[in-house]
């Protein structure tokens, strides 16, 4: 590793410098960043750097500025707030400030940049919280919008309260830690500027969507993973993977492949290696290679055909009385919307409260209610009940989640059902995946997301180009009370409902034989 040298970023030579997001998912993005400076970032990319500022400035608002009642007034504590700059600015003024404030030993230090080289690659890392330890080194902590611990009885994890980084001590929590390769990477480079100035603690923070807490972790683990990234040789040319969707540079890359005819385009990431190691490189060779279902679902790729029947005869379960139902959360912090479609009425269960909080707890709770209340008068009538859902993941995860976190909880005469419930409920035959029954008897050549199955049973979205990412965002601007907050309320609500609602229109065309669809 080569020493530290401060200050080596210009504004004219950052295309150059690379930080951890350009080691992590698609390392061509790098190439392309170098060949098309210009291009404008995507809106999902603009989203999740706005949420991203928000967390930071939620946690900075939640640091102490002075020692609290009970620290002694002879404690020394010096907090140093620096301007944060982007990825294109100059970080000369950042990164001075932050030697200045290394060399008062402030006990908080916000904002830090650092450059540096490794491997032979010039880097820059900007950190959020830079920590004093009582032996005179720093402790870096990053913020980040992963989940990166969960409750976890029997488990020790040492954990700091944000509010008391530089003033508390570290303890140990019942908490598993979740690793996220970009975490990683950040808190590495962060411990290799550290060392370079002999500052280094040996270990990082990291605060994710509990913003309540710093969970510790030692540095010297991420090293390794760090080095081989940046040995690592870029590729020659695009490939397609999950992300590339919302990339700014996909334009450039779509091109690029479909003048290769690139087999990537159909088999995005790894999925066409076992392909590429038998010599097979493009969609066309895939088309002609009689590889069985691959090479038919190749082919009505290339030709435009969104589904492919594997059987003769559509089966799916009916019910006298059905309900579909879909599920909207934020993050990986909570449910906060569960909405319902009976066949005459949609019906939404929903706070724009904070997640995490009775709000969360009681709207389940009146979800979970309207729900068995239906299923007991279904039942009391001697009718057949079933509930309906496209890929029922999601909404298994947040039930069993929900009773897990408030099960038991009362609000007046609902409450929370405990896990049990949920259980018996999501393992019997009156809860139906739409999605797995679908995947037994179709194809798709480009997934068979409800997006795709969907427009070819005839529904449309309301909001056609409004997905899971920007629903995220949506979210976050809901919790407001201006205009625009009650314009993303509607927008959500009436995405739920149009998810619903396709689900319903999917075992309808089912149910008709689903025409149109080509056999496989």
């Amino acid at each position: 590793m080569v020493g530290y040298a401060h200050a080596i970023v210009s504004a004219s030579d950052y295309l150059r410098v690379i930080g951890p997001a350009d080691l992590v998912g698609c390392r061509y993005r790098l190439v392309q960043r170098r060949r098309y400076p210009s291009a404008p970032r995507s809106d999902s990319s603009l989203m999740r750097l706005e949420r991203i500022k928000l967390a930071r400035e939620v946690v900075l608002d939640c640091l102490p500025q002075r020692p609290a009642l009970g620290d002694g007034r002879s404690q020394r504590f010096i907090r140093i707030d620096i301007a944060r700059v982007s990825l294109e600015e100059d970080s000369f003024a950042a990164e001075l400030a932050t030697l200045e404030a290394l060399a008062a030993e402030a006990t908080l230090i916000t904002g830090a940049v650092f450059t540096g080289e490794s491997e032979n690659t010039p880097w820059r890392i900007d950190v959020d919280i830079l920590v004093r330890q009582p032996e005179g080194t720093y402790l870096p902590v990053i913020i980040s919008n992963h989940r990166v611990a969960r409750a976890a009885p029997g488990q020790s994890t040492p954990v700091l309260a944000t509010g008391r980084l530089g003033l508390g001590k570290i303890v140990n929590g019942a908490f598993r830690l979740r690793h996220h390769a970009g975490d990683g990477h950040r808190l590495a480079f962060a411990a290799r500027a550290l060392q370079d100035l002999d500052l280094d603690s040996g270990r990082g923070g990291l605060i994710g969507q509990d913003r309540s807490r710093a969970f510790i972790v030692d540095t010297d683990h991420f090293q390794e993973p760090l080095t081989v990234a940046l040995t690592s040789a870029l590729p020659a040319g695009p490939r397609r993977v999950k992300g590339c969707a919302s990339c700014r540079f996909w334009p450039e890359c779509e091109s690029e492949l479909k003048a290769l005819d690139e087999i990537s385009l159909f088999l995005p990431g790894d999925r066409a290696r076992s392909l590429r190691e038998a010599g097979i490189e493009t969609v066309s060779e895939l088309v002609e290679g009689n590889r069985g279902e691959l090479s038919a679902l190749a082919r009505a790729w290339r030709d435009g055909v969104p589904l492919l029947r594997r059987v003769d005869q559509i089966e799916v379960p009916a019910a006298e009385v059905e309900i579909d139902i879909d599920m909207e959360a934020y993050l990986d912090q909570g449910a906060y919307l569960w909405g319902a479609y009976d066949g005459e009425r949609y019906r939404p269960f929903v706070t724009w409260e904070s997640m995490d909080s009775d709000a969360e707890a009681e709207n389940f709770a009146s979800f979970w209610a309207w729900l068995m209340e239906r299923r007991e008068q279904a039942h009391a009538e001697g009718k057949s009940f079933a509930v309906y859902c496209w890929s029922a993941n999601g909404e298994n995860h947040w039930m069993k989640m929900s009773a897990r976190r408030f099960g038991g909880q009362r609000f007046g005469d609902l409450q929370v059902p405990r896990q049990e419930e949920i259980s018996e409920f999501i393992s019997s035959s009156e809860w139906i995946d739409l999605f797995r029954l679908v995947r037994t008897q179709f194809a798709g050549p480009a997934g068979l997301g409800l997006k795709i199955v969907a427009p070819v049973a005839g529904y449309t979205w309301a909001d056609g180009d409004f997905d899971g990412e920007a629903s995220v965002n949506a979210r976050r601007l809901a919790r407001g009370v201006d205009k625009q907050a009650m314009e993303m309320r509607a927008l959500l609500l009436r995405y739920n409902e149009d998810d619903c609602r396709a689900t319903a229109a999917v075992r309808d065309w089912l149910r008709h034989g689903a025409p149109g669809t080509p056999r496989l």
